[in-house]
């Protein structure tokens, strides 16, 4: 197979969930009637004895609400960091390009209907999202999640496939591959830890030939 190129595609399924767990925020694509539908929301990963879920919440009045009621395949696309690469990044002679951290996953998903369900897995996500410092816990009686909760639709998404693609300049020399990992950092000078455990965790597919 042609494309995607191997050298861009991450062997790592636990590289893929750190990436989804550093960044959240999904774009959520599914299709129905002959309509593609896209979201963007923040998942939540959680182990079980396969992959893994992910679990989230959306609009009752999404349209995109009625494809994860009939449980239509749907696609999960993380973004994580990236840039656009020029040639002058390089020490050798180059053409622009963009790399870039993505993880997809395919999943089944299930809608979760018991509003104590959805207001604790609620209450759950403000924790992850809020990080170690949780600046912010979610109260159980908060009035204003109780009004919503008329409104939010709880789901979760059983992972049945995933592809990591990170193109990283994997197929250029090694020192032009550290200068394109500088300029990351410097993009993202906050983020120098995650890009550094991406990289370190990073397993580049194999052909059939290697």
């Amino acid at each position: 197979m042609k494309y995607p190129p191997q050298h861009h595609q991450e062997a790592n399924f636990e590289n893929c969930v750190y990436l989804a767990k550093e960044y959240p925020l999904a774009t959520v694509i599914s299709s129905i009637n002959l309509q593609i539908h896209s979201s963007h929301l923040p998942l939540v990963y959680q182990e079980n004895d396969s992959l893994g879920v992910f679990v989230g919440h959306l609009d009752k009045f999404n349209p995109q609400l009625e494809a994860l009621e009939k449980g239509l395949e749907v696609e999960l696309i993380f973004h994580g960091p990236e840039i656009y690469i020029s040639p002058t990044t390089y020490q050798t002679t180059q053409l622009p390009t963009w790399n870039y951290f993505k993880a997809h996953f395919k999943g089944s998903p299930r809608i979760i209907t018991d509003k104590e369900t959805v207001k604790q897995s609620l209450i759950s996500m403000t924790e992850v999202l809020e990080g170690n410092e949780q600046r912010y816990r979610l109260d159980p009686k908060n009035p204003r999640m109780k009004a919503a909760l008329d409104y939010i639709i709880g789901f979760e998404i059983t992972i049945i496939a995933w592809e990591g693609k990170h193109k990283i300049s994997q197929d250029k020399h090694t020192n032009d591959q550290l200068l394109a990992k500088e300029a990351l950092f410097n993009k993202f000078p906050n983020s120098k830890k995650v890009i550094n455990e991406l990289y370190r965790n990073h397993q580049t597919k194999k052909t059939p030939l290697d």
